[in-house]
């Protein structure tokens, strides 16, 4: 079969041909539909965030067909659409049965530590498939299992409540998603902060309260202003900059909780009690996301609570150029929401 894969660290990922993966007894082969490439993606190609062996196929916003299965797996059959919880773990371990399943011992990451889906086949335990309803597009699916997924885990892990004021830094694909599920989980104001024009402009028709941009104003100094001095109950921070991390913390108003999913290698800086303990604010770790928060987001999408489809920006083959090109065009932060891999 054919894949894109990252080879060496710091390098343009090459197309392979590899062998079609085997699967075990509990397992079940995907015929890839749709790969959603990744911020992330970026993060393992540079070698910011440690990957497992090389060479290794990056890839964990999946979506496709089940080919076969294991000869174990009762609740999958050929020709089912389905979409990938990014995680194979073992399922019996304490935070597996806890279902915080990121902290699996033995838990492993496609595109990361195993192979992932920028590939036409992929193998995963069929405890970590969902089923798409007919209603989402492949394309949908696949962006809907990371990007909307985290902002999904990001919104529930700062226990956001009706009425509540959310402040959304950066407005990629989580960003996106990240405005329309606080609106739909109930929020009051929802602002959203960045720097690209088309990025706003695309938060605007969604129904921000406010599109803010960084690039003309002091966007913390802006919140405030918009809040009456109070500033937002939550902030979400998308981005991966200690910069705009910091902002997410100098936005919160009184026993306001920001949630940091960005990745970043540095260090921000916060000065304990004018910026937190004064006001009993929160700072709130997002590791990625939850299998068990996956049926509620399937059903926002279907329903139409949630349009990613403003957040498909465009599609591209398996192949390493354009692969490549997303990538970078994601390295410079650029104007592209989300790609997406159609096979």
């Amino acid at each position: 079969m054919k894949a894109v894969r990252l080879v060496k660290i710091g390098h343009p990922l090459e197309l392979h041909e590899i062998p079609t993966p085997m699967i075990g007894p509990t397992d079940a082969l995907i015929r890839v539909k749709a790969a959603g490439i990744c911020h992330s993606d970026v993060h393992y190609r540079a070698g910011r965030s440690p990957v497992g062996d090389l060479p290794i196929t990056p890839g964990h916003e999946v979506a496709g067909v089940v080919e076969e299965v294991g000869h174990d797996v009762t609740q999958l059959q050929r020709g089912d659409r389905v979409c990938v919880h990014y995680l194979s773990t073992c399922g019996k371990c304490i935070p597996c049965r806890a279902g915080i399943e990121q902290f699996c011992p033995s838990g492993a990451m496609i595109g990361k530590h195993r192979d992932g889906g920028y590939a036409e086949y992929l193998a995963m335990p069929a405890r970590s498939l969902f089923r798409l309803p007919e209603e989402i597009p492949f394309a949908i699916g696949a962006i809907m299992m990371c990007s909307s997924a985290t902002a999904f885990h990001a919104l529930k892990k700062a226990r956001l409540k009706p009425n509540e004021s959310v402040a959304v830094f950066g407005l990629g694909g989580l960003g996106i998603s990240a405005i329309q599920l606080a609106k739909g989980l109930g929020a009051g104001q929802v602002f959203g902060v960045d720097i690209k024009q088309t990025k706003l402009a695309l938060a605007e028709n969604l129904g921000v309260t406010v599109a803010i941009d960084a690039s003309k104003c002091d966007a913390v100094n802006e919140i405030a202003r918009l809040t009456d001095g109070r500033g937002v109950d939550v902030a979400l921070e998308l981005i991966g900059l200690p910069a705009t991390m910091r902002q997410a913390v100098l936005s919160l108003g009184i026993q306001g909780r920001a949630a940091l999913a960005g990745i970043t290698e540095q260090a921000i800086h916060i000065h304990p009690y004018q910026e937190l303990l004064g006001k009993e604010a929160e700072i709130i770790g997002v590791s990625d996301h939850l299998a068990a928060e996956l049926p509620a987001l399937i059903n926002m999408v279907r329903d139409g609570r949630v349009n990613l489809s403003s957040a498909l920006t465009r599609t591209i083959s398996l192949e390493a150029g354009p692969v490549n090109d997303s990538l970078d065009e994601l390295e410079r932060f650029g104007e592209s929401v989300r790609t997406v891999i159609v096979l």
